[in-house]
């Protein structure tokens, strides 16, 4: 996915809306801050999330870190693949990294989220 077609929250979830449907991801920016990435804990499918929630945590040799869920839904996949593999997190952050989708309940929440240009602006001040 082409990430300047992405909606970026600031705790760095990145969002790819299609239709009713969200994919979520983290950017290839925290994937970096993380370093070497050794663990991800992925919720199961079928359970409510509201925006701002967490729903799982990412663990690096540096730290353990909370993923968030950037809209509000019913999780309807979880990229089971990463629970073998981390690599595609660090390799393809924006396709094959996804973390899970999710049924979105308002579509208008992406709005409240940024464009990947003020993505970048928002880490280049940390």
């Amino acid at each position: 996915m082409n990430p300047n077609q992405l909606k970026f929250a600031k705790t760095h979830e990145w969002v790819a809306l299609e239709g009713n449907t969200a994919t979520v991801g983290i950017s290839d920016f925290a994937v970096k801050e993380l370093t070497d990435v050794v663990h991800i804990e992925l919720p199961h499918a079928g359970k409510p999330i509201s925006a701002g929630e967490t729903f799982g945590e990412i663990e690096s040799v540096k730290a353990v870190s909370d993923l968030y869920a950037p809209v509000s839904g019913k999780i309807l996949e979880v990229n089971s693949a990463l629970q073998d593999d981390l690599t595609p997190l660090s390799e393809d952050p924006f396709g094959a990294g996804w973390i899970l989708r999710i049924e979105v309940e308002n579509p208008q929440q992406l709005e409240a989220l940024l464009s990947y240009a003020d993505y970048q602006k928002e880490c280049d001040s940390h």
